[in-house]
């Protein structure tokens, strides 16, 4: 499509071909413009996609290309501006004089006449040819300002200074750079999509480098002062230290006995003192540093309040108190923050030790750093135990049931101890709770790697009642209290006011039996008991081979009674069959068959189970127990015959009594004497519970069948048809309760009598007294009278023989001078035998 000469405003070119088209320059041809149209072929998005983008991504697609927009703006803006100073630059150069230009002109005249000839005039019209002769002749023309708006043949104003050419000239604020935006992704809330955007950081790199240029060169110039310091030799070395180390404990003990005397008000000086932990003088920041912690850890075991301080609200913190409210707020609010940096420091210490990482401006060697550790360890459990109450407490034991798993021995050890003594004194529950909590996770994280001590921790819980689903009604049931509409439809004006004051009674003999307390403890209890079982069934499900699993069999014995009655037959199968599989050491395997009855002897009892197997192997396994290192599994063989035969009596055979008995009696013979007198007393139970068992006692009894021993099973040994002659042995035994016992049994184990045994021995269970008579510390007990051995008389060999024809061969003898001589004893034999 052609157009005519004149050349079309580009507004007027829009107008006539809107949105959709563009027009594109082709070229010009005998005074002619050609354009062409092209047709855009960027679609818009249909609706389809428009649904399946998001509002906000749409909103991010329009806020980048409006950004982009200014951004091309900006630059084009930039561009015209170097171009107009490049201009103004051209300008302010001096021109050349008019004559010279003109002699110039006129004699380059003929060379572009020439040239114009060599030029296709037919693109050009004649108008526009004369219009640029005419104004080629005029030297307003190329000595014209092109950058100004005025008219080329305006005159001057007379009036015109230069202040007020001055003052028209625009004037521009010195603004402050636009900052670029870079949207982020939104992030969604209650109240809707919320867009992000962040400010692009300008980094002002030659300012940072001339700040750093003069750091350099303060540093330089305090060095270039410095004086060489004298040398010292190392007694002076060790006088100078001692110096400065007592100072810096009289520091120290002021600071504190100031802090101790009255806290409130000098509550800031806990910041002087905690400051001293970056001692910089490398001769004394190790001791001056553990005296720091351990002086910060007593004043706070002093100074802390027994109840928890809580944040203040801003509605608190507006509104007027007094002035001793005001002093109050102020020494909790400095309390809690320097607690709260004391036990970040004592964190960054045990950390850097961990990490085996110092600081380039630490002066403590790596070796020193250990027992700066085990110092700040040391005040965690000290706080851990005498601070359960106060702010931070769940930090703490976060901190220190790690280091319960830890590679040194005394670190590990000492937190131990502090958790044993956290649960022993908590009546509550709360931090038993936090604790058990943090032991879950971390023997889960470390995909059940951790030390045995750990899940031992568990046995040390307070915890002997739980609430069950049968009894949690009962348990949790509260008092009920009519309603307002029920009293006003059931009860009269007067009956109203007596049943208000009668409620209102009952509320404060509540309050004063600590009823809530009470069902508080119950359910947190009930929580830590739950936390406990989940982690020992996942180690049973998940690491049978595990060296965790005698904590987990003994803690499962433990909390047995207290284990939800949906769990026990899945629980006893594990059981059995990790008795099966032979895996088990033999203590592992006591710890299953103790577990069992144990959940059978509690809520098991509803429970149709014969538990026969577990009878068998322990029958069949007692006599792996001997007078060397298995003797101290014996307790858990005493525990497990009292729970499997004494309280279960109703459920036990009196063939099973009896071949149990036998086979003990023959077990007391080759074990140490603490063992021997727990076995003896739990047949003296046995005998007492099964009456009947009495015929093991009489030689001439008999019965069907003959005794096998070396029949694994219990039931079908015949033990009616032997006796206990091992009694005899034992009665025979260097022991003196051995002794006792075994004539006390061949009696017939009577409660009367001269045969009965004394208080202290019959009221005592089997475990009590094979604690009682233990052998770990190689004593005897009773204790071996003392006897003054008694002077020997010297040796006279003449005073020993009484008869006279044997003292005088000897003196015959002792008398010939061939005293040496090889006696011949069988002399007269060989005589008899030659003749």
């Amino acid at each position: 499509m052609a157009q005519n000469s004149e050349l079309l405003d580009l507004k007027q070119v829009l107008d006539v071909f809107p949105g959709g088209i563009a027009l594109l320059f082709v070229g010009k041809r005998e005074g002619r413009v050609f354009f062409s149209f092209r047709k855009n072929t960027k679609r818009v998005p249909s609706f389809r996609k428009l649904l399946k983008t998001s509002k906000v991504k749409l909103d991010n697609k329009l806020k980048n290309k409006q950004f982009k927009q200014q951004s091309t703006a900006k630059k084009y803006r930039k561009e015209q501006r170097k171009l107009r100073q490049a201009v103004r630059d051209v300008i302010s150069k001096t021109p050349a004089p008019l004559e010279e230009h003109t002699k110039k002109h006129a004699a380059e005249k003929v060379e572009e006449e020439e040239e114009e000839e060599a030029l296709p005039l037919d693109m050009m019209d004649e108008d526009d040819l004369k219009l640029m002769e005419d104004l080629s002749q005029k030297a307003s023309f190329l000595t014209r300002d092109l950058s100004s708006s005025e008219p080329i043949h305006a005159k001057k104003r007379k009036q015109e200074s230069v202040i007020d050419k001055y003052e028209k000239m625009p004037r521009r604020m010195h603004t402050e750079p636009e900052k670029e935006l870079i949207h982020l992704l939104p992030i969604k809330d209650k109240t809707g999509i919320i867009p992000q955007t962040m400010e692009k950081p300008v980094i002002n790199i030659a300012q940072n480098e001339e700040e750093e240029e003069d750091m350099e060169e303060m540093e330089v110039s305090e060095v270039s002062r410095e004086e060489p310091l004298p040398l010292l030799s190392t007694e002076e070395l060790l006088v100078q230290r001692k110096i400065k180390l007592q100072e810096k404990k009289t520091q120290i003990a002021g600071l504190a006995s100031a802090i101790l005397s009255d806290p409130e008000n000098n509550i800031k000086k806990l910041k002087e003192l905690r400051v001293m932990l970056m001692e910089q003088d490398p001769s004394v920041a190790v001791i001056v540093r553990k005296l720091v912690l351990v002086s910060l850890m007593e004043i706070f075991k002093d100074i802390t309040p027994s109840y928890k301080i809580r944040p203040l609200t801003e509605a608190e913190k507006a509104t007027k108190v007094k002035k001793e409210t005001q002093k109050l707020r102020e020494f909790e609010e400095g309390l809690v923050s320097q607690y709260k940096f004391y036990l970040e420091n004592l964190e960054q210490t045990i950390k850097d030790w961990k990490q085996r990482k110092l600081k380039k401006s630490n002066v403590i060697s790596l070796k020193a750093y250990k027992g700066l550790a085990e110092i700040a360890v040391k005040c965690l459990c000290e706080l851990l135990v005498a601070l359960p109450h106060f702010n931070f407490h769940n930090n703490i034991i976060v901190l220190v049931v790690p280091l319960m798993n830890d590679t040194s021995k005394q670190i590990s050890e000492m937190c131990c101890e502090a958790v044993k003594q956290l649960f022993k004194q908590d009546k509550l529950g709360i931090a038993s709770l936090g604790v058990v909590k943090v032991i879950s996770g971390l023997v889960k994280s470390r995909n059940y790697d951790v030390r045995p001590e750990v899940l031992k921790i568990f046995l040390h819980l307070r915890i002997k009642e739980v609430e069950m689903k049968k009894d949690t009604e009962d348990i949790t049931a509260k008092k009920k209290f009519m309603t307002f509409k029920d009293k006003r439809k059931n009860l009269s004006r007067m009956q109203r006011k007596w049943k208000k004051a009668e409620e209102k009674l009952e509320r404060e003999l509540l309050e004063a039996e600590a009823s809530e307390s009470k069902e508080k403890k119950l359910k947190l209890h009930t929580e830590t008991l739950n936390i406990v079982f989940l982690t020992y069934f996942r180690i049973l499900k998940k690491a049978q081979k595990s060296p965790l699993l005698p904590a987990v069999l003994e803690g499962l014995a433990k909390f047995a009674h207290l284990i939800n009655v949906e769990f026990f037959d899945d629980l006893l199968m594990v059981l059995h069959s990790l008795i099966a599989s032979g895996d088990l050491s033999y203590r592992e395997s006591l710890h299953c068959i103790l577990t069992a009855f144990y959940i059978l002897s509690g809520q098991g009892d509803v429970l149709n189970i014969d538990p026969l197997k577990f009878y068998t192997h322990l029958y069949k396994t007692l006599f792996r127990l001997h007078a060397g290192a298995t003797n101290d599994d014996m307790i858990i063989v005493l525990q497990c015959l009292d729970v499997m035969l004494a309280k279960r009596r109703k459920q036990v055979s009196q063939q099973r009594a009896l071949a149990f008995i036998k086979r003990l009696s023959t077990l007391a013979l080759h074990v140490l004497p603490d063992s021997s007198v727990g076995i003896l007393a739990s047949n003296r139970v046995l005998m007492q519970t099964f009456p009947k068992t009495d015929l093991l006692l009489d030689n001439e009894s008999q019965g069907s069948g003959l005794y096998l021993p070396e029949l694994d099973e219990p039931e079908y040994c015949n033990a009616q048809n032997t006796a206990l002659w091992e009694l005899h042995l034992l009665k025979r035994h260097y022991h003196p309760t051995v002794q006792k016992f075994a004539a006390h049994l061949i009696a017939g184990a009577p409660a009367e009598g001269s045969e009965a045994l004394k208080a202290d021995l019959s009221r005592r269970s089997a475990t009590e007294l094979f604690g009682n008579y233990s052998m770990k510390g190689m004593t005897f007990n009773p204790p071996v009278a003392s006897v003054t051995p008694r002077k020997k008389d010297k040796f006279s060999p003449g005073n020993s023989f009484l008869h006279e024809d044997l003292k005088e061969l000897i003196q015959a003898h002792l008398s010939q001078p061939s005293l040496h001589r090889t006696l011949d004893f069988a002399k007269h034999l060989k005589e008899s035998s030659i003749s």
